[in-house]
């Protein structure tokens, strides 16, 4: 119940707008306009249906996701088409990545709770899928998160070993996969 008090201005704002929405459509003088606003009130929709999905894949993890996903991804094809299906495959990678990837090079500086996160999600078999998936993005944030500000600042740079990484998590997962 106190997760719920965090966002009940969340949800009354969100109700505001698919109000004030409807209202426009209903006051409207012209057919235009109406029209307008009920495109207002299915694009909200929409975004809000996806960003929803998100959150939900960001919470389970990919491994539970899988199904769920595959079954979002086929209602966004019949609601929006293919273009509706890659805008939501290509925002959960680039979400998902940025989770992982941030969660590892946590990780990789020995941060506890990241070592909690990845014990809590994975197996080092899945961690493995999960990491050569992601093999870019955990470069690109290696980047823009360490590399850029400790050159920008002059400080020393800890270097980025994708083996040691792989090492590491085998000793935090357990080596099952071998």
């Amino acid at each position: 119940m106190q997760q719920l008090k965090e966002y009940r201005y969340l949800i009354v704002m969100i109700f505001l707008i698919f109000g004030t929405l409807l209202l426009g459509a209903i006051f409207s003088q012209s057919f235009t306009q109406q029209r307008t606003y009920l495109e207002l009130f299915m694009l909200l929709g929409a975004v809000l249906f996806i960003f929803s999905m998100l959150v939900v894949f960001t919470l389970l993890g990919a491994s539970s996701f899988a199904l769920y996903m595959a079954i979002m991804i086929s209602a966004v094809m019949l609601l929006y088409g293919i273009e509706g299906a890659l805008l939501v495959t290509v925002m959960t990678y680039s979400i998902w990545g940025l989770v992982f990837s941030i969660e590892l090079l946590l990780v990789d500086n020995g941060v506890q709770s990241a070592m909690d996160w990845f014990r809590q999600r994975y197996n080092f078999k899945s961690f493995l899928l999960e990491y050569y998936a992601f093999y870019p993005m955990i470069y690109l944030f290696y980047i823009i998160i360490e590399l850029l500000p400790n050159l920008i600042y002059g400080e020393e740079t800890k270097r980025f070993s994708p083996h040691e990484i792989v090492e590491s998590m085998k000793q935090l997962l357990g080596s099952d996969a071998d």
